[in-house]
This record gives C-alpha cells, structure tokens and sequence, in this order.
C-alpha cells in the first residue's frame, strides 16, 4: 500500500474514532473526553490531508 493512501485511511479511523470520543464526552458531561476527542479529530483531518498531498506527489 502507497504511504499516501495508509495516510489517508489512518485519518479516516482517527477522524471517526475522535467524534466518538468527542459524542461520549458531550453525552457523559466529561469536558476532557470531549476535548481529547476535538484534537484526535483534528489530528486524524491533517493525516488525511498529509495523504492526499503525498498521492499527489507519488504520481
């Protein structure tokens, strides 16, 4: 598998698993999982962007 696309799929699962930490925060009244959610979120949306950059430039 090209980097560009193991990039992408980890963001993906990053994405998802931070708007489930995110959701269980809100649900749970614990500010800290939600907020630690927030940042994998964002973390798995940069890996994902770093992908698709790298599949440009595989090319």
């Amino acid at each position: 598998m090209k980097p560009g696309t193991k990039d992408q799929i980890q963001g993906n699962v990053h994405e998802l698993k931070g708007k489930v930490k995110e959701t269980a925060g809100q649900v749970t009244n614990n500010p800290n999982l939600a907020a630690e959610g927030q940042n994998e979120k964002l973390a798995g949306t940069i890996q994902k962007k770093v992908g698709q950059v790298e599949k440009v430039f595989e090319k």
